[in-house]
């Protein structure tokens, strides 16, 4: 059997080398993408969709993504019709991260798949780990809000502004905190 590679690794939640050929090839042609969006003129207004276009592996139809914008690899990221990205927002894509129909990110909002092993020496062996997010349609996370690695958000749901999404959030709520945590339905 032949052995996985370190990509096949990293979008199955196993522990990979971030620092392999083909991963930092990937890498620096999603930083290549992202220096043209984020130094984009105001005007280049189209430029930028194509870029998005080319950096995403999926976006629906209808989205506005404001500069600066940042990932790793873009393409492990798939989003559905109406998304909007507000500045700085920050999607770390080691893994798949789904956006559904309707998704609105407010400034500084931070998807993460990629983390570290707690084992501290598993970490020197220079390994990562990633697990993937889904965030459901017509969902509105908050400004600041932060999403960890292997999240899962329903539909219908907003998160605060500051939230630290450590567990799996319902559909049809409105959640907020550090630990982010359910305060109502909707």
């Amino acid at each position: 059997m032949k052995e996985k590679t370190e990509k096949e690794k990293m979008l199955n939640g196993e522990l990979y080398l971030a620092i392999d050929e083909e991963l930092a090839q990937m890498q620096t042609k999603a930083a290549q993408l992202l220096y043209d969006f984020n130094f984009s003129q105001p005007h280049q207004v189209d430029w930028r969709k194509d870029i998005i276009l080319n950096l995403f592996g999926k976006i629906g139809s209808n989205f506005v993504i404001r500069p600066p914008f940042y990932c790793d690899y873009g393409c492990h990221i798939w989003a559905g019709d109406n998304l909007y990205i507000n500045y700085d927002c920050i999607i770390l894509d080691c893994n798949k991260v789904y956006l559904g129909n309707n998704v609105l990110l407010a400034p500084k909002v931070q998807i993460y798949t990629a983390s570290h092993p707690s084992d501290p020496q598993v970490r020197l062996t220079g390994r990562e780990l990633a697990a993937p997010v889904t965030i459901g349609d017509n969902v509105w996370l908050g400004g600041g809000a932060i999403i960890c690695p292997g999240i899962s958000i329903g539909s219908n749901v907003t998160i605060g502004a500051g939230s630290v999404v450590t567990k799996n959030i319902p559909d049809n709520v409105v959640a907020v905190g550090n630990p982010c945590r359910v305060i109502k339905n909707v």
